[in-house]
């Protein structure tokens, strides 16, 4: 069944953007309906306070509230009815795009220096990471954790079991908080559940803003319920959200500089994309995928029990992936390995799609297959080139035999 949520942040977030739809920038006339709608909005999360501690999207929404608050000189106390704001003739802040040149990374950040050094991380599957250091990682990480954590956004992942009682799990739910910067964007925050990917930020806008640079953030959506992508210039950052069968995969492209841009150092650790997962988190990718090929042969070698029709062995498997990953790298040993720890086939896609946005996204084209490190030879599986040692003084015994 879809994992449902008690926290209905995001019915509270769209209240208040029906409420303020269209408001551009509030005059004097139109401050005191904007003020009652930010006190219904400010009610709507009271009331859905105790479900929703630990989500960001809440936590966001609160501090953004205390924020508008403020610059409005809105008083806590008074009417909450939900009024509706004039709305303004098209062609206001969701068109503009005369964005100033701070609000372009690589324009303003790097104006007089080398092009940036771009890097990315992905997560897909049950579930796989490769950080930004391009390292793989095949993890357990249940429930939610941190993809990513630096001065400019937030993303982080809940991940949820595949099969009840089943240690393998899949991404559920994803939120990223693009926080405010400068005349660029207001704070934004995005996020997608099992079977609910949308085309536009929580409040129901598909931009920054009301800022001047609004449209250096922006949302576009490829392939509806399937497939969307968030431009954000200001950062130089590209993300791209998918929904493949039930679950939900994820990769960016962001500049170094970025990346590493956080007021506590210490904190860095804390966040998937760049540290990796814990070590108690880590599954040995190799050490199961050599049990699931050795319990392929075994079945092969005598009676067993059948294997369910959904099913997959380890030649099926294998097979199955080649269909869309020819390369035997580790998106393909990660197919495999997915395909035979939940049998869902929608696994296979999502490793094939993250190495499609790897293509994508990765600034290093010489660096999109990666493969596990060779494994130490032992008795049993010699590589088959060369004699093997015992063979070589078994035919100097020989000769010295026949010498005599």
């Amino acid at each position: 069944p879809a994992v449902t949520s008690p926290c209905k942040i995001l019915k509270c977030n769209s209240e208040f953007w029906a409420a303020t739809s269209g408001s551009h920038h509030v005059g004097a006339e139109e401050a005191p309906e904007f003020c009652t709608a930010l006190r219904a909005y400010a009610h709507c999360t009271r009331r859905t306070a105790r479900t929703c501690r630990g989500d960001l999207a809440y936590h966001s929404a609160v501090h953004g509230i205390d924020d508008l608050m403020v610059q409005h000189n809105c008083s806590k106390d008074g009417p909450t009815s939900q009024p509706r704001l004039r709305t303004l003739p098209p062609g206001d802040s969701q068109e503009r795009s005369d964005s100033p040149e701070i609000c372009h990374y690589e324009k303003s950040f790097h104006k007089h220096s080398a092009a940036p050094n771009y890097t990315h991380c992905g997560l897909f599957g049950d579930p796989h990471l490769r950080t930004f250091t391009d390292t793989f990682q095949t993890c357990k990480v249940q429930g939610a954790w941190p993809l990513i954590d630096n001065n400019y956004l937030n993303v982080q992942v809940t991940n949820t079991p595949v099969l009840p009682g089943s240690s393998a799990t899949a991404t559920s739910k994803l939120t990223i908080i693009f926080k405010s910067f400068q005349e660029c964007v207001d704070q934004k925050v995005y996020q997608a559940e099992m079977d609910e990917l949308p085309a536009a930020f929580v409040d129901g806008s598909k931009n920054g803003g009301d800022k001047h640079g609004a449209n250096s953030l922006k949302i576009t959506e490829k392939v509806s319920g399937q497939h969307i992508e968030i431009q954000a210039k200001y950062i130089g950052t590209t993300i791209v959200v998918r929904q493949v069968g039930r679950y939900l995969t994820f990769a960016v492209r962001m500049p170094e500089e970025v990346v590493n841009a956080v007021e506590d150092r210490d904190s860095q650790g804390l966040y998937l994309c760049l540290r990796g997962c814990p070590l108690n988190q880590q599954i040995d990718f190799q050490a199961v995928r050599s049990a699931q090929a050795t319990e392929g042969r075994a079945r092969r070698k005598g009676p067993s029990l059948p294997a369910p029709p959904e099913a997959f062995t380890y030649e099926t498997a294998t097979a199955k992936c080649r269909e869309k990953l020819p390369v035997e790298d580790l998106y393909f040993q990660s197919c495999v390995f997915d395909l035979l720890t939940t049998g869902d086939v929608n696994f296979m896609l999502a490793a094939y799609y993250a190495f499609e946005d790897v293509k994508m996204l990765h600034s290093n084209k010489d660096k999109l297959h990666l493969y596990e490190r060779t494994r130490v030879l032992t008795p049993g599986n010699a590589a088959a080139t060369g004699t093997h040692p015992t063979l070589w003084v078994a035919l100097l015994c020989l000769c010295w035999l026949c010498l005599l």
